[in-house]
């Protein structure tokens, strides 16, 4: 009887798609993002995959890789692109399958262009700038800063003086 294991070890190395087709069946979610990163699963599959439900970040992941499939074709991504868009409109937040999506040059600006007029769009969908893009400057109140030490890279964060209130400063001079 073979184990979840098994099956996530033949998604990762079957070239077979008959027996990609039918670990595409398999209940488990791991074992679809392990068939969604293989470049052996046939197109079907693939179609298949992006209609696979578990839960919101299990799904968002899942579609996250479908989109940065190498064999992933326009017919594929614009199955993707509905299904984010399906999530989109359900109060999910698929925003990692959005920039893979926008990254793929197999689809349109426009056809990706259209997440931005969706409940809950990405962010920088929603500011109307492609996904890639630099953001506009703005002063944060936490900046993160890298520095290494003994060979390790470590963030740390660093507070910026809050500004004090018309308010704060009467309340505390009166």
């Amino acid at each position: 009887m073979p184990t979840p294991a098994d099956y996530l070890a033949l998604a990762q190395t079957e070239r077979d798609g008959s027996a990609l087709r039918g670990l595409a069946r398999s209940p488990y979610p791991f074992v679809w993002q392990a068939l969604a990163t293989n470049p052996h699963t046939p197109p079907a599959v693939l179609v298949d995959l992006s209609k696979a439900r578990d839960s919101a970040w299990n799904d968002n992941r899942l579609l996250r890789l479908l989109a940065e499939h190498p064999s992933a074709n326009a017919r594929i991504l614009r199955v993707v692109l509905d299904a984010v868009a399906a999530k989109l409109e359900e109060g999910e937040r698929p925003y990692a399958a959005a920039p893979a999506l926008a990254g793929r040059p197999e689809l349109a600006p426009e056809e990706v262009a259209r997440l931005g007029t969706l409940r809950g769009p990405p962010p920088a969908f929603a500011a109307g700038r492609p996904c890639g893009s630099t953001p506009a400057p703005s002063r944060p109140r936490i900046t993160l800063v890298r520095h290494r030490s003994r060979e390790r890279i470590h963030l740390r964060a660093r507070r910026r003086p809050r500004r004090k209130s018309a308010a704060g400063d009467s309340a505390a001079g009166g």
